[in-house]
């Protein structure tokens, strides 16, 4: 069996190496390419492939893949919303994704950079590069005494809650599918109407279908707390970046913690050093003191790097196969 694998960074190198050594039945082959129509050729003589989203799966590359015999897909990471599903369906194809490949690496994330914008610390490491140190006027909130908005009580919304409880915050949480534990312990609000009016920070944890695109918009921002936090590490399009930007600007938002941003394919993970910064928008958002803007990287931990290869490459193995495999995905 052969496995061919495209995007394959550097940092994922041992954790494929480690898998190799595991599989010596399998034979990997890999690039660091993207999948392409024309990379799609690279794949010829394999079984299945294993990529990572970042270019849209268009019915162009999956028709390259069947074209090479191949009918499976197995990402490397959670989100299908770049796969031309209707064509993958015509063309035969099966999918897989890695659902939970940490989610203690986001919600992590999250609570950190949170708490960073609670202690204004980007505003206080400016004034200390300059030897300024000063107390006053960067004084600092505590996170026990925040009521915290969830958005989303799945495998990351649950897990960040557990790490704001143990800080002491109050924690308030929405969800269409209620979590039985979360129930119990009676954090749910009844609608997000309610959510926005007790919270003094909203963390959403959503994936990013047609219903919840730009949920945080101007209209739901009225509804906030006057200085309310926003956290988005989930997907970029759940926030409309202009009607957060104009919030920010009127102080009706007092922060925003941003992992994830609307255009950020081919602008995040790329180095701008001294280079014309793309876009106007979002190099704002990083030079605001109260903003603090991370390059989707609320999942890079080699922890969640190791699950997302090894995951991967085995639900690839079990289609090949022809066996279960708990990350095949439904469409």
């Amino acid at each position: 069996m052969k496995i061919f694998a495209y995007g394959i960074r550097d940092d994922e190198k041992p954790a494929l190496q480690g898998w190799e050594t595991a599989h010596p039945e399998i034979e990997v082959a890999y690039t660091q390419e993207l999948l392409t129509t024309e990379s799609a050729k690279e794949a010829a003589g394999s079984d299945g492939v294993v990529v990572y989203q970042q270019l849209p799966y268009t019915r162009e590359i999956l028709q390259a893949l069947a074209d090479e015999g191949i009918h499976q897909l197995s990402l490397r990471n959670v989100g299908i919303d770049n796969i031309d599903l209707k064509a993958a369906k015509e063309l035969g194809f099966k999918i897989s994704n890695v659902a939970a490949y940490s989610p203690n690496a986001i919600a992590e994330h999250a609570a950190i950079q949170l708490a960073r914008v609670l202690r204004r610390s980007k505003e206080l490491d400016a004034k200390v590069a300059k030897h300024d140190l000063r107390w006053a006027p960067t004084i600092g909130r505590e996170v026990r005494m925040q009521t915290v908005g969830i958005i989303g009580t799945g495998r990351i919304g649950r897990v960040l809650i557990q790490i704001l409880q143990g800080f002491g915050a109050k924690i308030v949480a929405y969800d269409i599918f209620k979590n039985p534990d979360i129930d119990k312990q009676g954090l749910y609000v009844d609608s997000l109407d309610e959510l926005y009016a007790q919270s003094d920070v909203i963390s959403v944890h959503v994936p990013s279908v047609k219903e919840n695109i730009h949920m945080l918009n101007k209209e739901s921002i009225a509804k906030m707390k006057d200085g309310a936090i926003l956290v988005n590490v989930a997907r970029g399009d759940l926030m409309d970046t202009d009607d957060v930007i104009a919030a920010l600007d009127s102080g009706k938002l007092s922060g925003l913690v941003m992992d994830v941003y609307e255009n950020e394919v081919g602008i995040f993970n790329e180095d701008w050093e001294g280079k014309k910064f793309p876009d106007a928008r979002l190099a704002d958002l990083i030079a605001r003191p109260n903003v603090l803007v991370t390059p989707h990287t609320a999942f890079y931990t080699t922890k969640a790097v190791l699950e997302m290869v090894h995951q991967s490459f085995d639900a690839a193995v079990a289609f090949v196969n022809g066996t279960e495999t708990r990350n095949a995905v439904k469409y």
